[in-house]
Formats: C-alpha cells, sequence, structure tokens
C-alpha cells in the first residue's frame, strides 16, 4: 500500500492556529474515507476527524469538534486538517490516513485505528501554554 506522507506540523502557542497537510502520492480519484489521528507518548492513537470524499461527510471528535476543520482536495488526493484555538493537551504527533471505502463504512470505523494500515511517519504538533 502507499504510505501517507504528513506535513505542516510545527510549534504554536496556546490559542494559535496550524494547518497540517496530508497526501498519499498516489494517482487514485477514488472516493476515499481520510481521517487524522493523534498520538501521545504512552497513549493510544485515536482517531479525531474524518472525512468521506464522496459526498462531503464529516466526523469530529468531541475534543476537536469547532476547534478543527478537515477538508479534501480530490483532485489531487490530498487532505488537510485546519486546527485552531489550539490547546496545550492538543500537542502530539498527527498521523492522517485514507481508506477506500463506501460511505456507511466511513461513517462506522473512521476512527478505528486497526481499520487502517501502512502509517506515515506522522507530524508533531507542540502547543506551549
Amino acid at each position: 500500500g502507499v504510505q501517507p506522507v504528513e506535513s505542516g506540523g510545527g510549534s504554536v502557542e496556546a490559542g494559535g492556529s496550524l494547518t497540517l497537510s496530508c497526501t498519499t502520492s498516489g494517482i487514485r480519484k477514488t472516493a476515499a474515507c481520510w481521517a487524522w489521528f493523534r498520538q501521545v507518548p504512552g497513549k493510544e492513537r485515536e482517531g479525531i476527524v474524518g472525512i468521506y470524499t464522496d459526498d462531503g461527510a464529516t466526523y469530529y471528535a468531541d475534543s476537536v469538534a469547532g476547534r478543527f476543520t478537515i477538508s479534501s482536495d480530490n483532485a489531487n488526493d490530498m487532505v488537510y486538517l485546519q486546527m485552531h484555538d489550539l490547546k496545550p493537551e492538543d500537542t502530539a504527533r498527527y498521523y492522517c490516513q485514507r481508506s477506500a471505502s463506501r460511505a456507511d463504512a466511513c461513517a462506522e470505523s473512521w476512527s478505528v485505528r486497526q481499520w487502517y494500515y501502512n502509517w506515515g511517519p506522522g507530524t508533531q504538533v507542540t502547543v506551549a501554554s
């Protein structure tokens, strides 16, 4: 499989913003389920946002709803994560994933880590208080 490549991480102060990008460098124009996960040392990797490219349906974990926005550039097979009002607890390594799937499967499984494989290196986000 193709490994996702994340970029855009960095260090910001609380209340700041960052935009992460992700691509699989693939030339696949099929409908896909994209998701962003994050992980801090010693904790499970958690799914925070998802999007189904065919109908634009989006999914957000409570911890980021209202502050983070996921979007996709289907023509270029890329996905973005706009993060606003960042908090110290958002500090983590962020990973994206992509899965060709149906809409119902995406709705059910977008945040399930085991649904995906071939993880990329991620990108670090650090929020200072």
